[in-house]
């Protein structure tokens, strides 16, 4: 039955491959366990966002699974999904904004804003004019985007691993106590994720991270809980916790807006990356495209439901398909396995909230992302400069929301004021115009 719904024969492929494809691709991915309640609980400057540990975990896990089950279902592509890394810190600089502008509930709302993102990109795949947004975008900004976000990334890697501090008398400084438990902590799981990674081992991220809380635990950091076992409090869940009436505002628009265009940026970028690598595109046409967009919009909208930040397709999906996963139970192997690591919670939490075991995985992420610098036209100056006042926006704002509309505001302006406005298509005006009131009008009630 599993053969003929799979079509394992049509696809060159087996039962046995398709697990072990699923299985590879869950350990590539499932750094985003105990990264993201580490996330999303705490912002970036360790105080408390609202959101409980363990009902992120839920959140995540669950999400996770539902999503990548349902892709294999209905889509039938080996793709798995998670809370995006890039998303769930734009997520918290979300809440930050949202905060300053006096919002009590900022976490709940920032949850809204997720949802009705979701929603939007989901009526996006239903209606097929995500076309008009992919292509508003010019690849360099796209690109520069993700290039910022993964300095944004590596940079709190940094911090959380002890090595870079704020100094008197200057923004930033390095830690001089290089030989602290922290430090020898962070730099063991840099090497051993490194090193892995240049080996090709699958799951380098995630062995790293457990090296590094094998190590930490050899220097009395952290402590074994009373039992390694155990499911996260149902009692905690985030679920349907989300404002969807606050969310409304006016002023969480550009939010809305900015999380939709993360979303589908993503989701093509690995659709097109995962398709290139399994030999899917035939004539320059993806089967089943519009049901994977579906998929991914859909997941979205439930895991604001359940509590975490925007789900998408995950790159990583790639080395299940080198390993040889080609259908749709590869992605449904990764969302089961989502699944059981529920039943680890208290080690999840152990790990996760000792920050220098999984920054060496933000630093790994970020530069895996900043490889899209490549893809810039560093020859046109018009393309180049705006990218490249993204990339430094987002991590010297310290703010994702802050650098991206830097850069998206921008981009037109300089294209219109060089006689090249026509290059322009009409969304990206109206972008710049949205995020340009934003700071007018709400950015200046910050503080």
């Amino acid at each position: 039955m599993l053969a003929n719904f799979f079509k394992l024969q049509e696809n060159q492929t087996t039962f046995r491959t398709e697990i072990l494809a699923g299985l590879t691709t869950f350990l590539t991915m499932a750094y985003i366990i105990f990264v993201q309640p580490a996330v999303l609980s705490t912002d970036f400057y360790g105080n408390p966002t609202g959101l409980n540990f363990n009902a992120v975990l839920l959140a995540t896990c669950i999400a996770s699974a539902a999503a990548s089950i349902f892709m294999g279902l209905y889509a039938q592509y080996p793709i798995a999904l998670a809370p995006g890394m890039g998303e769930n810190f734009f997520f918290v600089s979300v809440i930050l904004a949202l905060s300053s502008l006096g919002f009590q509930n900022a976490w709940q709302v920032a949850l809204g804003i997720v949802f009705y993102s979701g929603i939007l990109f989901l009526l996006l795949s239903i209606f097929k004019v995500r076309a008009a947004i992919i292509d508003a975008v010019s690849p360099s900004m796209r690109n520069g985007i993700a290039v910022g976000i993964g300095l944004f990334i590596a940079f709190i890697g940094l911090r959380n691993g002890g090595i870079v501090i704020g100094k008197t008398g200057t923004l930033l400084g390095i830690n001089t106590q290089i030989l602290s438990p922290d430090v020898a902590v962070f730099f063991f799981g840099l090497l051993l994720t490194a090193v892995l990674r240049v080996r090709r081992i699958r799951g380098a991220i995630l062995f790293g991270i457990l090296g590094s809380a094998i190590l930490a635990l050899f220097l009395g950091q952290i402590k074994l809980p009373p039992s390694l076992f155990g499911l996260p409090s149902f009692s905690q869940s985030a679920f349907l916790k989300m404002d969807l009436f606050n969310a409304l505002n006016w002023s969480c628009l550009p939010f809305i807006i900015i999380f939709t265009f993360m979303a589908v940026f993503d989701t093509v970028g690995t659709l097109i990356g995962v398709a290139e690598q399994a030999g899917f595109i035939k004539n320059n046409h993806l089967p089943r495209a519009d049901k994977v967009l579906v998929v991914d919009s859909a997941a979205s909208v439930l895991g604001a439901g359940l509590g975490t930040s925007t789900v998408t397709a995950y790159i990583e999906s790639v080395t299940g398909v080198e390993y040889g996963g080609r259908t749709g139970l590869t992605s449904i192997t990764a969302g089961l396995l989502f699944i059981l690591a529920l039943f680890f919670c208290p080690l999840v939490g152990m790990i996760a909230n000792y920050p220098p075991i999984t920054a060496p995985a933000l630093i790994i992420v970020g530069a895996m992302m900043i490889q899209n610098v490549s893809k810039i036209k560093w020859t046109d100056y018009d393309e180049c400069i705006p990218a490249f006042l993204t990339m430094i926006g987002i991590p010297m704002m310290y703010s994702i929301a802050d650098g991206l509309a830097f850069g998206l505001i921008t981009y037109p302006l300089i294209k219109f004021l060089s006689g090249k406005g026509k290059d322009v298509r009409w969304l990206m005006y109206v972008l710049a115009l949205v995020l340009l009131l934003y700071f007018i009008l709400f950015r200046s009630k910050l503080h």
